[in-house]
């Protein structure tokens, strides 16, 4: 889907059992656009260290094997201090299960083009779902489902350690349900839910209290691009769809809860721990608390019995 969304520049390698190899940044594509399909150091930076951050905090996640410099100056229009600069070009190899977004559906979709939906879906169902057998309509649904799931669990993981993606369109989102492409992103200091970290977000569509919404967004035009798979009836097919769909948001809710339990350290389930989460968090934003460092306060913190 490079064509709408991003700069194209990203190219695969190819594939080692189930492994996806790609580059970023080392040159144009037939999507690059107007785009250079160049990367620079400083971002390339940036991509390495938060992969291999997310990798060993445990979220699911591309990993970078190395950082080479190109010996080119590469022009970017505006650095930090306003003004049109040249940085330090560089590329990125990366690793990961799949580099398959639900933008490479929406491809297919768009052009009503179900014979090359159904190539894309039943590869992807053979390399990386394989264990729901040979594809069929009951197959396609279990396949939008698994990807909802994983997709889920992904999104819990972010939200407990405050990270901002920053550009959550669907060319962003694998099916694999691994963090994919670090561009403007970072994690929250001062506990604010409306951070943002994409100069060009100016509305907060990707805000970290917004992601789960956003992510159930992606997820809507994923399950619109299977829909002449899952049934011949349309109808019945959106019907099927919408149910995963409609799951979404509790499911979501049951496992921030239980995740922001684990990260107090609240054992068993009782009726008000959302309401202590919930003012935990607003005297965080009021004070400008960090957000990392005050869960760290409180686990090494020695609270006294008041009886």
């Amino acid at each position: 889907w490079a064509g709408q969304l991003g700069d194209g520049r990203a190219i695969n390698l190819g594939e080692i059992k189930n492994w996806a190899l790609q580059l970023k940044g080392a040159g144009p594509t037939p999507y690059s656009r107007t785009a250079d399909g160049l990367a620079v150091l400083r971002s390339s930076i940036r991509e390495y260290l938060c992969s291999e951050a997310m990798h060993h905090l445990g979220i699911p996640s591309t990993r970078s094997l190395s950082i080479s410099l190109t010996g080119d100056q590469v022009l970017r229009d505006v650095l930090y201090n306003g003004n049109p600069a040249y940085e330090k070009g560089a590329i990125v190899s990366r690793v990961a299960k799949s580099f398959l977004r639900f933008g490479n559906f929406e491809i297919f979709s768009s052009r009503n083009d179900i014979k090359n939906l159904k190539i894309l879906t039943d590869y992807t169902i053979k390399s990386h779902f394989s264990h729901l057998g040979k594809p069929s309509k009951e197959v396609y649904l279990q396949f939008f489902q698994e990807v909802t799931n994983k997709t889920l669990e992904m999104i819990i993981h972010w939200q407990r350690v405050g990270f901002v993606h920053g550009v959550m369109n669907t060319d962003n989102m694998s099916i694999s349900g691994e963090t994919i492409d670090y561009g403007p992103c970072a994690f929250i200091d001062s506990y604010d839910p409306k951070t943002v970290f994409s100069s060009i977000d100016q509305m907060g569509r990707y805000a970290y209290d917004n992601q789960p919404k956003i992510i159930k967004w992606n997820l809507t035009r994923f399950a619109e691009c299977l829909i002449p798979l899952i049934s011949k009836n349309e109808d019945e097919a959106i019907k099927l769809a919408t149910e995963a769909l409609d799951k979404f948001e509790q499911n979501y809710e049951t496992k921030w809860l239980n995740m922001m339990r684990d990260k107090l350290g609240l054992y068993g389930e009782d009726k008000e721990d959302k309401n202590l989460i919930m003012e935990l968090l607003n005297w965080m934003q009021k004070n400008k608390a960090d957000y990392t460092n005050t869960f760290i306060f409180l686990m090494n913190k020695t609270i006294k019995n008041s009886e």
